[in-house]
């Protein structure tokens, strides 16, 4: 089977939730359950704030394996509003990564 991955660019990501939502509708998650999750990290550095949403993957995450299959993006990375998530197979997210700004890569 396939290895797949998901890259995440930090730098772009506003923190709109579009991808936990978008998950959670596609796969009928409960509610606290959650296959990504955005994070808020807050850094304080000499008076200069700095906020970084960091969306990441859980082990609710099934890759939206039914959807990538029939040829379509997960929904989390077709809901996004930033454009800030891809996924496909490993040696293509990770020369993608490369180019990103601040680059997360998620195996699954």
């Amino acid at each position: 089977m396939k290895k797949y991955g998901m890259l995440v660019d930090v730098y772009y990501c506003t923190g709109c939730h579009s991808c936990e939502v978008a998950c959670e509708q596609e796969n009928g998650l409960g509610v606290g359950q959650f296959g990504i999750k955005v994070t808020e990290q807050i850094l304080d550095e000499k008076s200069h704030l700095m906020i970084d949403y960091v969306p990441y993957v859980t082990d609710l995450c099934n890759g939206c394996m039914s959807r990538v299959l029939d040829g379509r993006r997960p929904s989390c990375c077709k809901h996004c509003l930033a454009q800030c998530l891809s996924f496909g197979p490993i040696d293509e997210i990770v020369e993608e990564a490369k180019k990103a700004k601040k680059p997360i890569v998620y195996l699954r």
